[in-house]
């Protein structure tokens, strides 16, 4: 099997950051990252298709070198040029790179001025007073960089959770072609859905477990293996990241299904209620005394508690099982609930599709309407659009719905907010719209309390519609800027607006506590793709799998009202 989707693409983003600390050609730089992103958003293995460098340029953004690359990657798991950047820097030095605040930039500047060359570097030298002499550092930024990176030393690593479903899907179809595999699943923090995983937990029913351990050790993404039994195998992909593999008999792959589906309080829990019942319950199935009472499926773990199958992304002991004990478990939102999708960029701002090509991909998708919302113009990397241009796209989409009848495209803009809480374009023409969604983009560090009143501003104005990705996190690059989401959440009830579960892997955004946050106030939220090119639309699932992990249910997310009823809400939010 070649390389994945993800491998590929992690290629070329520590192809960029080599390049970044050497202060290469920007462009350059960008277009590795955007490949990255690219190669690795991509629905279909690349390295299976058997294609060669010519057909890798149909996909957005990717020329002939970088086809060239793909192919080379895919035939050997890495290229040339990474290999040589290697050996051209300290081996450490990347680590840098993966400590919070700390860009290529900063990390070529520490290198070289002060020899910096790993996070435990890093820290020696902030405690030596070293960092602060550097121009343009200070003790407040020595401080915080010392405090990331102990952080960092201190902690594992975690995959975004669309890196993980990239290594899950290339072993499940690895161990699923065989015949001694009766049922597996990938199970753990995976399936419950977490926005970032340690580890995959791989779990397989199957009566023959040497086949099944000697073909998953067989697997080419293979790098190290950590322990080889009967029964378990744990090994590290060249990913780096760790799978540990178990092998039950079909009988207890129930069993096993919630042991190693749950978070540990959830389990800990499950297991007092079944002792107070002079039950025990293990990965191998329900025992009362000696004798086995249940374990082939989940459900009938659960039926021996009286309690009902428990959806996976609800088995974090936040509640779930009071609820379920109550039959008050919510009927958990699903994909195929969505009508629809609020946030979508053509190739009018900083897109890489056509409004014909994304409304094509969205009816594939599934969906009935998209919101176009392309950047306004105080994001000049995203070539927004200013009035004119605005107006221009507002006659286009009405130009499109008329010629077709298939999916209905809406009128919209990713707007900024400004410092002072006003919106980056005129009402005269943001009134002409079908929804305003606001967004904030710059001025991340502003005061809890600056930031919070600035956004509750732009709720105020006439028209204003979603909130996008509300607390401004990327995940494992920037941490969400200080703000009181609490009093947002009961601003947006009042103001008849929504807030948004930014369905971007990188942002998930709102996370599951805030849209359970947001649930319990009252408001309701739009499940978005931030769409850039005719496949983000696969990224919807992940926002699916926030909402669920925050109890949300259909009712609660207004992008699965059908349209005519979708549009009279939207109306309302348009002065």
């Amino acid at each position: 099997m070649a390389a994945t989707n993800a491998t590929i693409g992690a290629v070329f983003d520590e192809i960029a950051d080599w390049l970044e600390l050497d202060q290469a050609n920007p462009f350059r730089i960008r277009a590795y990252r955007n490949a990255a992103r690219t190669v690795a958003a991509w629905p279909k293995p690349l390295g299976e298709s058997g294609q060669d460098a010519e057909a890798f340029t149909a996909l957005p953004g990717i020329g002939e070198d970088l086809a060239e690359k793909i192919e080379e990657i895919v035939r050997t798991g890495s290229c040339r040029q990474l290999r040589s950047l290697r050996r051209a820097h300290p081996r450490g030095l990347r680590e840098l790179l993966r400590i919070p605040g700390i860009g290529p930039r900063r990390a070529g500047r520490l290198f070289h001025e002060a020899g910096i060359t790993t996070a435990r570097r890093l820290v020696g030298a902030a405690r030596a007073g070293r960092i602060r002499s550097m121009r343009g550092f200070g003790a407040r930024s020595e401080s915080g960089l010392m405090r990331a990176a102990e952080a960092y030393l201190a902690s594992d690593r975690r995959w975004k959770v669309s890196e993980a479903t990239q290594q899950a899907n290339a072993l499940a179809r690895h161990l699923g072609a065989s015949k001694d595999v009766a049922e597996l699943c990938v199970a753990g923090s995976y399936r419950r859905q977490r926005d970032t995983v340690g580890d995959l937990d791989l779990l397989v029913a199957s009566r023959r477990a040497a086949g099944v351990n000697r073909l998953f050790l067989d697997h080419p993404e293979v790098s190290q293996v950590l322990a080889q039994g009967p029964t378990r195998t744990s090994v590290v992909l060249k990913s780096g990241m760790q799978v540990d593999l178990r092998v039950v008999q079909p009988a207890s792959f129930g069993a096993a299904m919630v042991y190693f589906t749950g978070s540990k309080a959830h389990n800990l829990a499950l297991r007092r209620i079944a002792q107070k019942r002079g039950l025990k319950i293990n990965e191998y199935g329900v025992y009362r005394g000696t004798r086995r009472i249940a374990g082939d499926t989940e459900a009938s773990v659960y039926a021996t508690l009286d309690l009902p199958c428990i959806p996976p992304e609800l088995r974090e002991d936040r509640g779930e099982l009071a609820a379920a004990a109550r039959h008050q478990l919510p009927t958990l939102i699903e994909l195929r609930d969505l009508r629809g999708d609020l946030h979508v960029h053509t190739d009018a701002s900083d897109g890489h599709a056509s409004l014909a090509d994304m409304a094509a991909a969205a009816r594939r998708a599934g969906l009935d309407y998209i919101a176009i919302t392309d950047h306004s113009r105080h994001l000049t990397v995203a070539h927004g659009l200013d009035a004119d241009a605005l107006v221009r796209q507002i006659d286009a989409i009405d130009r499109f719905n008329a010629e077709h009848p298939g999916i209905v495209a809406l009128k919209g803009i990713e707007v900024d907010i400004l410092e002072d809480g006003e919106l980056d374009l005129p009402l005269s023409v943001l009134r002409r719209l079908d929804l305003v969604v606001g967004a904030v983009h710059s001025q991340f560090k502003l005061s809890r309390m600056r930031q919070t009143e600035r956004i509750l501003r732009a709720m105020d104005h006439p028209c204003f519609s979603v909130l996008a990705h509300p607390t401004g996190r990327l995940i494992g690059e920037r941490e969400a800027y200080d703000v009181d989401l609490d009093r947002l959440a009961r601003h947006a009830r009042e103001r008849g607006c929504f807030l948004e579960i930014n369905a971007q892997p990188e942002r998930l955004d709102l996370d599951d506590t805030g849209c359970r946050m947001a649930m319990d106030a009252g408001v309701r939220l739009a499940i978005s793709s931030d769409a850039h090119d005719v496949h983000g639309f696969g990224n919807l699932r992940f926002g699916i799998g926030q909402a669920r992990r925050g109890w949300l249910e259909a009712k609660d997310v207004v992008n699965t009202l059908p349209l005519p009823q979708l549009k009279e809400t939207l109306a309302k939010t348009m002065g």
